[in-house]
C-alpha cells in the first residue's frame, strides 16, 4: 500500500506518465500552494532502491522546503519491469548517456514539466539518493542544457560501473574506475555519511573529484567544519574566479546510508545531522560562495 503524502491547502500532488523514445515512466508532481502565481524553479527527485515517489517525498521532506521557496518537485518512479528492486539502472551502459535509456526518459518528463510551468534551465535541478544520486550525476553531465545543478546523496560517480558485478564493487569502494566527463561538470553538491556501509564514502569523494577536475577555468578550494542536528561534518568547497561555488562535498560523521536530517515515516532517513534537503535547495539557488548553510 502506498504511503499517503500530506498536501497543504492550495497545493497538489499529481500523478502522470511520460512516454519517450526509450520507454515510459510514471511520476508524481508536487505543486506548492506558494506557486499558484508562478514557480521559482523545479527539482527532479530520484528515489533510491526499493523506494517509491511517495516514500521519498515523505522521507526527504522536500515538499515542505519547496513550499517555502515556490519550487515544483518531480518524483519519477522506476518500474519493477526495468529493475526488480526499483533501482535506477546507473550501472547499465545503455543508461549512462544522452538520448537513450532512463536518462532520455527522465530528461523528457523534465522538459515537459518545464514547458508546462514556464521554468528555465537555469532554475531546473536534479537530486537523488543512492542509485537515484548516481542517476542524477549522469543526468547532470548528459543534459547540461536542462539541469543547472545536481544534488547527490550517498551516490556514485559517472561511469563507476558497466554491469551488476562492477556495480557491487564500486559500491564497496573496491574500484576507482570513472568515465571521462563528456563536458564541463555541473554545479554539484555531494552529501555522504562516513559510516555508509552500502555505498562506500570513497564514491562521494570521486563525484567531488570529477566535479573539481572538469570545472572550467581557474578554481580555488577551502574546507569548513561545523555541527548541525547533533552531528559534525566537514564541507569542502570549490569556487570559480567570480566566487561562485561549483561544488560542495559534505562528509557527515556517524551517518549511515540514509538521507541526512530526514523525516520519520520515510525509508533510508536519519533525523540527525544537517538537513540535506535544505542544503541542496540553498546550493541550487545561491549565486555566491558568500551564502552560508541554512
Amino acid at each position: 500500500m502506498r504511503a499517503s503524502v500530506q498536501v497543504p491547502p492550495g497545493g497538489s500532488f499529481e500523478q502522470a506518465c511520460h512516454t519517450g523514445a526509450s520507454g515510459a515512466r510514471a511520476y508524481r508532481t508536487y505543486i506548492p500552494a506558494s506557486a499558484q502565481d508562478g514557480a521559482a524553479g523545479l527539482i527532479v527527485m530520484l528515489h533510491g532502491c526499493t523506494q517509491t515517489p511517495e516514500d521519498f517525498a515523505i522521507g526527504t521532506g522536500m515538499n515542505t522546503h519547496a513550499e517555502q521557496h515556490r519550487l515544483i518537485v518531480l518524483y519519477p518512479e522506476q518500474s519493477r519491469g526495468a529493475n526488480a528492486q526499483t533501482c535506477w539502472n546507473w550501472f547499465s551502459k545503455g543508461d549512462q548517456g544522452r538520448g537513450r535509456g532512463e536518462p532520455e526518459i527522465i530528461a523528457g518528463l523534465t522538459s515537459r514539466a518545464m514547458k508546462q510551468h514556464s521554468i528555465a534551465p537555469a532554475q531546473t535541478f536534479v537530486a537523488g539518493l543512492s542509485a537515484g544520486a548516481a542517476m542524477a550525476v549522469i543526468l547532470g553531465y548528459a543534459y547540461p542544457d536542462i539541469f543547472a545543478a545536481v544534488g547527490a546523496h550517498s551516490g556514485l560517480p559517472l561511469g563507476a560501473a558497466l554491469d551488476v558485478p562492477s556495480a557491487f564493487s564500486a559500491m564497496a569502494g573496491q574500484t576507482s574506475s570513472c568515465a571521462t566527463p563528456p563536458g564541463h561538470a555541473p554545479r554539484t553538491i555531494i552529501l555522504h555519511g562516513d559510516r555508509d556501509k552500502t555505498v562506500h564514502p570513497l564514491n562521494g569523494a570521486a563525484i567531488a573529484r570529477m566535479a573539481e577536475t572538469s570545472a572550467q577555468g581557474t578554481t580555488s578550494q577551502c574546507t569548513r567544519s561545523g555541527e548541525a542536528g547533533g552531528r559534525c561534518y566537514r564541507r569542502a568547497l570549490t569556487m570559480d574566479q567570480a566566487g561562485q561555488t561549483l561544488s560542495e562535498h559534505w562528509v557527515i560523521q556517524g551517518l549511515g546510508h540514509a538521507w541526512s536530517g530526514g523525516q520519520p515515516g520515510g525509508s533510508y532517513t536519519d533525523p540527525s545531522g544537517p538537513d540535506a534537503s535544505a542544503e541542496m535547495i540553498r546550493f541550487f539557488l545561491e549565486t555566491s560562495q558568500k551564502d552560508e548553510p541554512t
